[in-house]
């Protein structure tokens, strides 16, 4: 079993990065493995609603997006790590997972996703909510911890000195595997009704 973490941070080893790897430190006592993904700092290009991607299979706009969504049957679990800016989750991940979800979704359901914030100091329960939405939309059991999942802090050393924090993300790593083994014990997962899709038009 193997865990799928997006580091949705342009800062490739800062805040997030120290999150996701006591996330990932935890996952690996516990026997799971994990990659952590790096979206990068380029620009990335947010969903035009073409809904093409419900014709060809995958994003007509063909970049990582496409690239791990074609890579789901590897993996068992999702964890998506943001910093906050302006009280939300970083703009460019949130491009990404709009397309990653609505070209790909169905790759992931029924696979436990969780989401992990890192912040200065507020606007952190407002991109844990915002980012949770991805999995209660798509069939995802979504993973708790001892608290909500969150560190504190300015750098990566001020995050390793946020103890209930770091604590915070190690339950989250060993509650994630004790869920992946569960899943993967042998019980069949929901057949799912065909979807009845209403709008609410006055």
């Amino acid at each position: 079993m193997k865990v799928l973490m997006i580091n949705g941070s342009p800062n490739e080893h800062g805040c997030t990065f120290t999150a996701l790897s006591e996330v990932a430190g935890s996952l690996s006592k516990n026997g799971i493995d994990s990659e952590i993904f790096w979206l990068g700092k380029k620009a990335v290009q947010g969903c035009v609603a073409c809904f093409k991607c419900f014709e060809i299979g995958r994003c007509v706009f063909n970049d990582s997006v496409n690239e791990l969504n074609a890579r789901a049957d590897d993996f068992s679990g999702l964890i998506i790590g943001s910093p906050v800016y302006f009280g939300g989750p970083a703009g460019s991940l949130c491009a990404f997972l709009d397309r990653f979800f609505l070209s790909g979704g169905e790759k992931w359901q029924n696979k436990p996703g969780a989401c992990v914030v890192t912040c200065r100091r507020a606007g952190n329960t407002a991109s844990f909510d915002r980012l949770n939405k991805y999995f209660t939309i798509n069939n995802m059991p979504v993973v708790a911890s001892q608290y909500w999942n969150e560190v504190h802090g300015n750098t990566p050393e001020q995050v390793r000195q946020d103890l209930e924090g770091m604590q915070t993300m190690r339950t989250l790593g060993e509650n994630m595997a004790w869920l992946l083994k569960c899943v993967n014990s042998g019980v069949k997962v929901p057949v799912h009704e065909e979807v009845i899709n209403t709008n609410f038009i006055r």
